[in-house]
């Protein structure tokens, strides 16, 4: 198994019943650091040094959120305008990423019906995610497909144990 790391990044982590199942489900996997953004960084003051650190110890990279505006919560947003940065992330000696993978893990509170062309969102999740594989291109990273869990906000227990599950054993893939 990879050295992986999860960077999570919730607004409110612990009124987030879905991402904590999941945080909960991962913490026992060999090789990986959960790394709740929000826990660290409150005031958004990104320790960048510790950040690369963190990145270079790790072969792959799960971005873990809910989907917001058609987007990452700010605090991931954030957390790539600080880190990744010239010089490490991309431009000619910006070498620190290539090769390692990223993989998102997205939540909606929507279903996979409302992210279609006739649905209430219009485009699939997957096209409103184009900038994250765009990241990854830069980067020189693997971009992985996305791993969508949908239709959260009306989400049985049954459900969540069985969508953490399938984190579980997504990551355990990589």
């Amino acid at each position: 198994m990879s050295r992986i790391l999860v960077l999570t990044a919730h607004r409110f982590p612990d009124n987030s019943r879905i991402n904590k199942a999941f945080i909960e489900a991962l913490r026992p996997l060999p090789n990986l650091t959960i790394h709740e953004l929000m826990r660290t960084y409150p005031d958004y003051k990104i320790d960048v040094a510790r950040e690369q650190e963190l990145l270079q110890g790790h072969d792959a990279v799960v971005m873990l959120f809910p989907f917001y505006w058609y987007s990452s919560p700010a605090i991931l947003s954030e957390w790539q305008d600080a880190v990744l940065t010239h010089g490490f992330a991309y431009g000619s000696e910006g070498t620190q990423l290539q090769g390692k993978a990223l993989q998102l893990v997205v939540t909606t509170g929507g279903n996979p019906q409302a992210y279609t062309p006739e649905g209430y969102n219009r485009y699939p999740v997957a096209d409103l995610l184009r900038p994250f594989h765009a990241v990854a291109n830069m980067t020189g990273m693997d971009y992985l497909p996305p791993h969508l869990v949908q239709g959260v906000s009306d989400m049985s227990d049954e459900r969540l144990v069985q969508e953490a599950a399938g984190v579980v054993e997504l990551l355990k893939k990589l």
